[in-house]
């Protein structure tokens, strides 16, 4: 398959293998956003005033149509930890409830989580998974063993940052729902990697990052709500979208108290019809499919060089196009990933993660067989040291 490195604007001179921490923009994507920067400079009031509601409403319909999810229960937010925000401070957590989660989730939603469950009084569930994984219904049972009488919801990610697991929300959800408790899915990682499908997901509230895999500029992601657990929802920013002296709109209620909320640059949301359709033009199935075959052989491989058993099963269901290597005990873990940038110009995140070390591999369009090879010999060598 040709690479599509020509297309990006990283540094020809890096081996990128870290795409999930802040994604990477295609040049033609980065374009549309410069564009329309500079239609808000050359005319802000007109662009702001006459122009930027339309525009924002058919980037929600390019996105909804994206993530087969009405537009109207879609808003864009700038990261999905924004997103996160908006949920947690508008949920209905009183002194008591409990909130069930994995030990595998994102360090800054534990923050966050932690904080609105010590104001409310309310108490963090911490479940632990298996890791290595064997199955979806193992995973489904462990998460379900720290439900309890007082649960009110349930925050997981649907693909894990620190473990790259793809966790099974769809299964997740229709199980909290039938037992009428609250799903919150975090899908920073996966607008992109995997095939979406909000509808059918079913999912109360489901963020995602568009800066991420679907390679839109930085600071576009996005919220989606269910229709009837709109009305839970509050802003964190207050502007003319919300209370008594709310501006006449055509709007739903629950897109205007989110989307105005005072003067902003809405370029990267802009633009995230031509990150779709860059994907679209360059057969992003095929992509994927190529990425994942690149990254199993690598896991298979430093596996080999390692002597540790990849924590996933064989058949790579349980993984898309981020992956973690697990490494020996290194003492000096920063040191070693410094390493890794210096002398060898990989640019990849070493993890600590529950007392295990890991390399978070990410394989993306512009990444090719060598320099997968290039990461292998480098472990090779370092670890041999």
């Amino acid at each position: 398959m040709i690479s599509l490195k020509a297309h990006f604007l990283l540094d020809p001179d890096i081996v990128y293998l870290n795409h999930g921490s802040y994604g990477a923009t295609p040049r033609a994507v980065f374009e549309v956003y410069q564009h329309r920067q500079l239609q808000l400079e050359r005319e802000p009031v007109r662009f702001i005033n006459d122009e930027l509601p339309a525009l924002l409403k058919d980037a929600r319909r390019a996105l909804g149509c994206y993530l087969n999810a009405d537009a109207d229960d879609l808003v864009y937010v700038p990261n999905a930890t924004f997103g996160l925000n908006i949920v947690a401070h508008s949920l209905p957590l009183q002194a008591g409830d409990e909130l069930v989660t994995t030990d595998h989730e994102y360090g800054a939603t534990y923050n966050l989580w932690s904080t609105i469950c010590q104001k409310r009084g309310a108490k963090l569930v911490k479940q632990p998974l298996s890791f290595p994984v064997s199955s979806d219904a193992e995973m489904l049972e462990e998460i379900w063993r720290g439900i309890t009488a007082r649960t009110k919801a349930i925050f997981i990610s649907h693909i894990t940052s620190p473990t790259a697991l793809r966790l099974p929300v769809e299964a997740l959800c229709q199980r909290a729902r039938e037992a009428g408790l609250i799903t919150i899915i975090d899908g920073a990682h996966a607008p992109g990697q995997i095939t979406l499908d909000l509808e059918a997901l079913g999912a109360d509230f489901y963020v995602g990052n568009c800066h991420k895999w679907l390679c839109s500029p930085k600071g576009a992601g996005f919220l989606h709500t269910r229709r009837s657990r709109q009305p839970l929802i509050e802003p964190l920013v207050i502007g003319w979208g919300w209370g008594e002296y709310r501006k006449p709109s055509d709007e739903p209620a629950f897109i205007d108290a989110l989307q105005r909320q005072g003067t902003d640059d809405f370029s990267a949301y802009l633009s995230v019809p031509a990150a779709i359709e860059f994907q679209t033009q360059h057969h992003w199935p095929e992509v994927r499919a190529h990425c994942h075959t690149l990254l199993a052989a690598t896991l298979k491989q430093a596996g080999e060089l390692t002597g540790l058993r990849s924590p996933y099963p064989a058949h790579g269901q349980h993984y898309a196009q981020m992956a973690v290597i697990p490494l020996p005990h290194i003492h000096d873990l920063e040191t070693f990933n410094r390493r890794l940038y210096e002398k060898y110009r990989i640019q990849i995140p070493c993890i600590t993660w529950n007392g295990h070390q890991f390399l978070r591999v990410s394989v993306q369009a512009y990444n090719s067989e060598e320099d997968l090879k290039t990461l292998l010999g480098a472990l090779k060598t370092e670890l041999a040291d």
